[in-house]
């Protein structure tokens, strides 16, 4: 890793004066602003962007589309205040700003405002669609279903039903009165999802429509509908000619529902052969003529490309792939009139996010190095990657102009929300354009983290930080929590956390880590959990623990540990192997596999990482889940569950709920009413802050013994 690492030894030693400021309190989480989705207008000379504040009376968020000058100065608001507006982007020739927007009296999403003249309200832009366009900005391609309407022609006495509650297509049972049934009917999978929650089944014979190619001329005239297959055409982008479309489909040709079909039955052989992730060729690149014509296979190797863009020259066609589901994502290069694809980054560690052609012929590009992310420029001709975009932080959006001259990004560190920069295109002269969160940031002292690395169980370097108290003072010994991220492939990192700031403002530590299983790290470090959940990663966790216990300046008495999905499952697990933590809050949590398999909307996730279904797995669900040594907690616990959550759903909270008050463990459980398992990142305001505040409230009654400020 090329980031700064500090050894146990020089950890154990180090010291820091506190950040200046008063402490962060939940009620500060409503004046935070997000800056997200950076727009950089062709000619380099404008960026554009979305700025998300909270409207606390109203419990809500509202997004807005800003714009500030490549040259700097203040910010410029563009849209209305009383509508939402969102994800800006720029017209070809940069004359127009598009966004998405959701108005009253109309259904479109995309609108636009001209920057090349005066102009008044946006208007409604539909021949401007988010696609691919050629080099002169004249024609675009994209992807989208063919618009059809179920046969509503034909009576069936249940039109005044709910959708959920109407007898679906190929139902046995009917209601015997359908204005007393108020119900669901369910008759396939998939009929509910984390967020929009129930889904329906359709009324009639369902009617597969894949999505199809479609092409127009900016300037004018209706759109074309360049193919109609059985199969989905996706990824779809347009040579810089105009001449040549290139899309990624299924690799034989065939209908979704068939592709799909042997998809499922040769992962199901895998499983039931206990063999690894097999290379599988699930979809390769084709290329037709802009004007229609039969497509030609580009690729046949084992993989799913996505991604495609073409080289400058229109030569070459880029795109990322990943050999199999456990394999590395790795970025390509094919000729577009056909050969071998070359693998760029050979056996890189890491892995790419995006990547975007240079006018030179080189590639651009953003992967997650650890904890932090980059921007790299990548030659073709000699594989050399050069860092341009570094430091201890995230970002989590970055364009670029046309000419390649001017990068802006949006990027955040542990002391610092999320603002807007810009850099030249090799990534020289950085400034920051925003400062929307300033007036926060000049009244709060954000505690700094120390990074720290450690080797764990067979050698496996571990990355981890931890924060300082706020008003920490060298000599005086502190509490610490440990948190535990979700996933478990996702990782914690560089990045402002409302959740780190809520406890380190308490007076406390926080300790986080990317245990084995995390992102970011590569495929193999990633997939190394697989079927071992709560083993080896918890060793790692626990020798983060072990390592910041030893400090003079921890009170290794007073210790909590949370974490949510994954990392709820985690802290429940935590609990039933040590007591070494005076507190738990258990967040989105999982107590049983058995249970979770059969209630959550992926379950999926556990086939993969378990290697079956549990029947078929019986003694790995049984072994690996908290309730069956839920008899060893001796832990208080706090238990956050949403009443709509389908991903971790309600059952496995009571259950471990259950389990605890009967063996008489201290423990508290919240449910929170129209919350999804997005509560703590897209929730209700109110109901967000509220669970920061108790969260808070139970680590600083069991670690601090009722001490310390919690409404704020």
């Amino acid at each position: 890793m090329r980031a700064t690492m500090l050894g146990a030894a020089i950890l154990l030693g180090a010291g820091s004066l506190d950040a200046q400021g008063r402490a962060f309190t939940p009620r500060d989480w409503y004046r935070l602003n997000t800056v997200s989705g950076p727009a950089v207008s062709p000619d380099g000379r404008w960026i554009a962007f979305t700025v998300t504040t909270v409207r606390e009376a109203e419990n809500k968020r509202h997004s807005e589309v800003w714009m500030v000058s490549g040259q700097g100065g203040e910010p410029i608001r563009m849209t209305s205040p009383s509508v939402e507006s969102s994800n800006p982007r720029w017209s070809p020739d940069g004359k127009m700003l598009l966004f998405t927007s959701t108005r009253p009296s109309s259904k479109a999403r995309t609108w636009g405002l001209r920057i090349d003249q005066p102009a008044g309200e946006a208007v409604e832009v539909d021949s401007l669609p988010n696609g691919s366009y050629s080099a002169d900005g004249r024609t675009v391609a994209w992807a989208d279903t063919v618009e059809w309407k179920a046969d509503t022609t034909r009576p069936d006495g249940y039109e005044k039903m709910t959708p959920m509650a109407r007898p679906p297509y190929r139902a046995v049972t009917k209601p015997l009165d359908p204005a007393r049934f108020d119900g669901r009917h369910i008759l396939d999978l998939g009929y509910k999802f984390n967020g929009p929650g129930f889904i329906p089944a359709p009324r009639w014979a369902p009617r597969w429509n894949p999505s199809q190619v479609w092409f127009r001329s900016t300037g004018g005239g209706e759109k074309r509908q360049l193919t109609n297959a059985v199969y989905s055409h996706q990824s779809v982008a347009l040579s810089p000619d105009g001449q040549w479309v290139a899309f990624v489909a299924d690799s034989k040709l065939r209908s979704d529902s068939l592709a799909r079909a042997e998809q499922d039955s040769l992962r199901r052989a895998r499983y039931d052969a206990k063999l690894s992730e097999a290379p599988r060729n699930d979809h390769d690149i084709f290329v037709m003529p802009a004007a229609g014509g039969p497509p030609r296979q580009l690729t046949s190797a084992a993989g799913s490309e996505n991604s495609l863009a073409f080289s400058p020259d229109g030569s070459r066609i880029g795109f990322l792939s990943q050999r199999a589901r456990t394999a590395p994502v790795r970025l390509w290069v094919v000729p577009a009139a056909g050969g071998e694809p070359v693998n760029v980054l050979g056996d890189w560690q890491y892995e790419p996010n995006w990547f975007r052609w240079l006018p030179t012929g080189a590639l651009l590009m953003g992967a997650a190095v650890g904890g932090r992310d980059a921007v790299f420029t990548v030659d073709l001709t000699t594989k050399r990657l050069i860092e341009i975009v570094s430091g201890r932080r995230r970002l989590p959006g970055t364009d670029i102009d046309v000419a390649g001259q001017v990068m802006a990004y949006v990027a955040t560190s542990i002391t610092s929300p999320t603002e807007l920069y810009l850099a030249r295109g090799d990534g020289s002269g950085e400034r920051q354009l925003t400062r929307f969160n300033a007036k926060l940031n000049t009244e709060i002292g954000w505690p700094e983290a120390e990074r720290f690395t450690y080797r764990s169980v067979g050698g496996l370097e571990i990355e981890a930080w931890l924060q300082k108290p706020h008003g920490y003072e060298p000599g005086k010994r502190y509490p610490l929590v440990l948190y535990i991220h979700g996933g478990p492939h996702s990782a914690y990192g560089e990045n402002w956390f409302d959740e780190f700031h809520n406890i380190s403002g308490s007076g406390m530590w926080v300790l986080f880590t990317n245990p084995r299983g995390s992102s970011g790290y590569g495929a193999a470090f990633t997939y190394s959990t697989r079927g071992r959940w709560g083993l080896e990663d918890y060793q790692d966790l626990m020798k983060a623990v072990d390592i910041a216990a030893k400090r003079p300046d921890v009170d290794s008495t007073r210790m909590g540990v949370t974490g949510g999905s994954y990392g709820g499952f985690m802290t429940a697990w935590v609990t039933t192997r040590t007591h070494r933590f005076k507190a738990a809050q258990a967040d989105r949590m999982i107590s049983n596999w058995w249970s979770w398999w059969g209630t959550s909307d992926v379950p999926g996730l556990t086939e993969f990482e378990f290697f079956g279904m549990p029947w078929e797995r019986a003694a790995l669900y049984d072994s690996l889940s908290p309730m069956r040594h839920v008899h060893k907690v001796k832990t208080p616990t706090l238990i956050v569950q949403s009443e709509e959550d389908h991903r971790t759903p309600m059952a496995d909270a009571e259950q471990w709920f259950q389990a605890l008050q009967k063996n008489r463990i201290p423990v508290e459980f919240i449910r929170y009413p129209r919350s999804t398992h997005d509560l703590s990142r897209t929730g209700e305001p109110w109901l967000l802050v509220d669970r920061l505040g108790r969260l808070r409230q139970w680590f600083e009654h069991w670690l601090k013994g009722g001490q310390g400020n919690v409404a704020g």
